[in-house]
């Protein structure tokens, strides 16, 4: 059976992704027709029902829960790996109200914690996550919500930190931060569903004990990033969390919903929105 899989360019998803799209593991029978592009991208393509199996924003799935449910294996969660405001300049928390903000899409998760630190905030405008630390120099906006590498990078850059969402979420709720997850399509044969839940696991796994036999496929799709900064990006975001959500990973996933909920961002869910295994 021949699956869509999609996922990002970011080191963490190609490190995590390799041994499964690669060979270095037994796919038992299953293959996978593989998409990378940028998380953006990803949510815009499970709107529409592209892959079988997808990267995706947490705040994007609550718009496609009744298509698809989120695997245990391969999520980036964790503690102190939250995004960043940044700006060039002091900006008070009364202020953000008021001040320009790149976010790096409006279905991101980034943008979800945001709106839960700062309810009040609309000026939004969305650049490629990338692009951000740019738009903040160049004067097109006054803040930017950043994600992934970024975090390295910034503070070379003259910018400075306003606040750190990951912080504020961890110190209102005591859990890991929520940031990415792996979807697979309700329709898919529940057997199917594990066997695919499994195998990301096994790959993971695998990255965590043959490290050094995903860098080339990682490298080949990060290579304008110095790989200092790579490999940080690794150690960040995969994790435990990335084997197994366990419990805290789906309290920290159901409580980013409820919180979301409640503001009127996101709706309530009516269908069982993990893969049971």
């Amino acid at each position: 059976m021949k699956l869509k899989l999609c996922f990002s360019t970011c080191p963490n998803d190609t490190f995590m992704f390799d041994a499964l799209v690669n060979g270095r593991i037994d796919t038992k029978g299953l293959s996978f027709d593989v998409h990378l592009a940028d998380i953006d991208e990803l949510n815009k393509l499970a709107f529409d029902g592209f892959a079988d199996i997808t990267k995706i924003s947490f705040f994007a799935f609550t718009k496609v829960f009744e298509s698809y449910q989120l695997l245990n294996a391969g999520s980036a969660l964790g503690r102190g790996v939250g995004p960043l405001v940044i700006s060039k300049r002091k900006i008070y928390p009364d202020e953000i109200k008021d001040v320009r903000i790149a976010v790096p899409g409006l279905e991101t998760t980034a943008n979800m914690l945001f709106s839960i630190a700062y309810p009040g905030a609309a000026n939004k405008k969305v650049y490629l996550f990338s692009d951000i630390e740019e738009a903040i120099l160049s004067n097109e906006v006054d803040a930017g919500v950043i994600i992934h590498e970024n975090r390295f990078t910034y503070e070379r850059k003259g910018l400075i930190k306003i606040s750190d969402l990951g912080e504020f979420w961890e110190s209102q709720t005591k859990l890991p931060i929520p940031l990415g997850g792996i979807v697979i399509k309700r329709a898919i044969p529940d057997k199917i569903k594990i066997q695919v839940d499994e195998l990301l696991k096994q790959s993971v796994e695998y990255a965590f004990a043959h490290p050094k036999d995903s860098y080339p496929y990682v490298k080949q799709y990060a290579q304008a990033m110095d790989e200092d900064v790579m490999y940080k990006h690794i150690q960040l975001y995969v994790n435990n969390f990335s084997i197994s959500l366990g419990n805290d990973g789906r309290n920290a996933i159901i409580e980013l919903f409820n919180r979301t909920n409640k503001l009127g961002l996101t709706p309530s869910f009516s269908n069982e929105i993990f893969v049971n295994t």
